[in-house]
C-alpha cells in the first residue's frame, strides 16, 4: 500500500523522520540508510544505520565493492542491536524499503509491519522481492510517497 501519511498517521510521520535522522550517522558516501524499530506501545526497542561492523575499519568506503563487501544493513544492525523478541513491533526505515536480504531477517525477527518510503531505480528490483517476501510472510507494509 503506497499512500501519503495523514494527521492521523502522526507517529508514523514521526518515526520515519527519526529512521531519516538515523540514515546520518552511516558513513557511506552514497546510501544513507536508517532503521528504527518500534514496540507496540510506540517506545523505540531499536535503531540502526548500514556502516560497517563493530571494530572493522570504514576508511575505504568510496572503494564501491569493499563497501558492499563488509556493511551490515540498518535493518540488520537495528534487529542485532535490539536484544529483544521483536514480534509485533514495527520498522521504519529510510530511504527505501528493505532489500530482499534484510527482507528475510525482518520476517525471522517476527516484525510485524514496515513503514518506508517507495523504493528509487537504484534498489528498485531489490526492495521489490523483498516486498514480495514480506507480504507472503504476512508483514503489514506501508510505502509513503
Amino acid at each position: 500500500m503506497s499512500r501519503m501519511p495523514s494527521m492521523g498517521d502522526k507517529w508514523d510521520a514521526r518515526l520515519l523522520e527519526l529512521a531519516r535522522h538515523v540514515s546520518g550517522w552511516s558513513k557511506d558516501p552514497s546510501t544513507k540508510v536508517g532503521a528504527v524499530i518500534v514496540r507496540p506501545d510506540r517506545t523505540i526497542a531499536s535503531v540502526g544505520y548500514n556502516g560497517a561492523p563493530r571494530g572493522v575499519i570504514d576508511d575505504n568506503l568510496d572503494d564501491r565493492a569493499y563497501k558492499l563487501a563488509i556493511t551490515v544493513h540498518s535493518e540488520v544492525n537495528a534487529i542485532l542491536s535490539a536484544h529483544e523478541r521483536l514480534d509485533g513491533c514495527t520498522l521504519y526505515v529510510w530511504p527505501m524499503p528493505p532489500c530482499s536480504h534484510c527482507a528475510g531477517a525482518v520476517i525471522q525477527a517476527g516484525i510485524a509491519r514496515v513503514v518506508a518510503p517507495a523504493p528509487g531505480e537504484r534498489w528498485a528490483q531489490s526492495c521489490r522481492i523483498g516486498r514480495g517476501m514480506m507480504w507472503q510472510a504476512g508483514i503489514e507494509q506501508e510505502w509513503i510517497e
